[in-house]
């Protein structure tokens, strides 16, 4: 079973800057994106990015803050934030997605301060 582990999740000050990775357990490609959900809300796109790293998607919200990358090599994406808000405050999970399914981790919660 391909196993989704989302970490680097904390607690930071507005405009502060955290990254989180998620890891993948299944040797193959997927199509990684990160999506996030805050208390009493829908969860919502954040960014992706496909599985030779050609095409990525921001969030309108995220755009020039925060950026996705991914090594192949280690089966790992990450997500660096930078000039965070409190409004990105929420839960953060990892989508891994091949031609036949799509994988979730259990979240990493990201706090940011005001």
């Amino acid at each position: 079973q391909v196993r989704v582990v989302e970490s680097g999740g904390g607690l930071v000050q507005t405009g502060g800057s955290l990254r989180l990775s998620c890891a993948v357990s299944a040797d193959d490609t997927y199509d990684m994106g990160w999506y996030r959900q805050a208390p009493g809300k829908e969860r919502e796109f954040v960014a992706a990015i496909t599985w030779n790293g050609r095409s990525i998607d921001y969030a309108d919200s995220v755009k020039g803050r925060f950026t996705i990358s991914r090594d192949n090599a280690k089966n790992t994406v990450y997500l660096q934030m930078n000039s965070l808000k409190p409004e990105d405050t929420a839960t953060y999970y990892c989508n891994a997605s091949d031609w036949y399914d799509d994988y979730w981790g259990q979240g990493t919660q990201v706090t940011v301060s005001s």
